[in-house]
C-alpha cells in the first residue's frame, strides 16, 4: 500500500518530474523571418503550414491560377481509350485532379481504372493525391523529378502505350522525348492550364516595396515566370531592385535553371525537391 502524502505536501509531479514529461518545443529556424511563397492559389495551404510551423511570417505569392486547358477534347478522347495504354504518368496533383474529373463525367473513377493501365507519379504529393482517390501509384520514382523516372522507370518503354496528361503550355516536354526515344507510343495531353494572375497581392507589394521579405520560393519555373511578371506589372522596368537583398530559393534544377535565366542567381536549392526540402533550402541560405 502506498504511503500517504503528508499535510501540506504538494499534490502533483516534481519540478523535475514535471520537466521530464514536458516535450520540448520544435526548432523554429525561420523565426523573424518574412518568406513569400509563389503558388498556385489554391495550393498555398500545405506551404503556409509547414513555413509558419517553422517560425515564419508567410507571405502569399499566388504566382499561379490553374483552370482548364482551352479544349477538353484531346484528354476526353484519350480517356476513353484508357484500356488501350500500359502507363499513365502523371507529374503534378493538378493533372490528377484534371483527369478524375473528367473521368466522374463520363461516370468512371481512376480507381476503376482498366486492369491493365498502371500509374506512374512523380512527386510525393502527387501520388498523395492518387492515394487519396484511391488509386494508388504503381511506380513513385526516388526524386521528384522527372529525370529521376526516366531513370528508374520499372520496365522499359519498347512497345509501351503511355499517356501524359499534363499542363497546356510551359511544362517540359523531356518525358515524352525520352520515352519515344526509348521506342514508346507516347500520347501528351492538356489536362489543364496554369495562368498568371493579374496582380501581387497587397500585403507582399508593400512588404517587397519596403525590403523586409528574407525570401522568395519558387515552386516550377513557371513561377519564376509568372512571378517576374507580376514584379513589373507593380514596380516597372526596375522591378529586379526589389529582390536585391532576398534570397531566391528553388524547389528543384529545372525552377534553378529558370531563376538563373530570368532572375539572374539563384541562392538555395531543396533537396529533396518537395515543400519539407524548400523549408530547409530556406532555413540554410537564412541561417547566421
Amino acid at each position: 500500500m502506498p504511503e500517504p502524502t503528508p499535510a501540506g505536501a504538494p499534490s502533483g509531479p516534481s519540478p523535475s518530474e514535471a520537466s521530464a514529461n514536458t516535450t520540448p518545443a520544435a526548432p523554429q529556424p525561420l523565426r523573424g523571418h518574412r518568406i513569400a511563397v509563389t503558388r498556385a492559389e489554391q495550393q498555398l495551404g500545405e506551404a503556409r503550414r509547414l513555413f509558419e510551423q517553422a517560425g515564419a511570417t508567410v507571405l502569399d505569392l499566388p504566382a499561379l491560377v490553374i483552370g482548364p486547358p482551352d479544349s477538353w477534347g484531346p484528354l476526353d478522347d484519350a480517356l476513353a481509350e484508357l484500356e488501350d495504354f500500359h502507363w499513365m504518368i502523371v507529374s503534378s496533383a493538378n493533372g490528377v485532379e484534371a483527369v478524375e474529373a473528367r473521368l466522374q463525367q463520363q461516370g468512371r473513377s481512376l480507381a476503376g481504372r482498366p486492369a491493365s493501365l498502371k500509374i506512374a507519379a512523380v512527386g510525393r504529393k502527387t501520388a498523395a493525391s492518387l492515394e487519396a482517390l484511391g488509386a494508388p501509384a504503381d511506380f513513385v520514382p526516388p526524386d521528384f523529378v522527372a529525370d529521376s523516372l526516366i531513370e528508374h522507370f520499372p520496365v522499359s518503354g519498347w512497345g509501351q502505350r503511355l499517356l501524359l496528361p499534363r499542363v497546356q503550355s510551359g511544362g517540359r516536354t523531356l518525358l515524352a522525348e525520352a520515352f519515344g526515344e526509348a521506342g514508346a507510343r507516347v500520347v501528351e495531353v492538356p489536362a489543364y492550364e496554369s495562368r498568371c494572375p493579374e496582380a501581387l497581392p497587397a500585403a507582399t507589394a508593400a512588404a517587397l516595396a519596403a525590403g523586409s521579405v528574407s525570401a522568395i520560393t519558387f515552386s516550377s519555373g513557371k513561377t519564376v515566370r509568372h512571378t517576374a511578371q507580376l514584379l513589373e506589372r507593380q514596380f516597372g522596368s526596375a522591378w529586379s531592385e526589389r529582390l536585391a537583398s532576398v534570397a531566391l530559393v528553388s524547389i528543384g534544377p529545372q525552377t534553378s535553371r529558370t531563376c538563373r535565366e530570368l532572375l539572374g542567381r539563384v541562392d538555395a536549392e531543396a533537396h529533396p525537391y518537395d515543400l519539407d526540402g524548400l523549408v530547409a533550402a530556406c532555413a540554410t541560405v537564412l541561417s547566421p
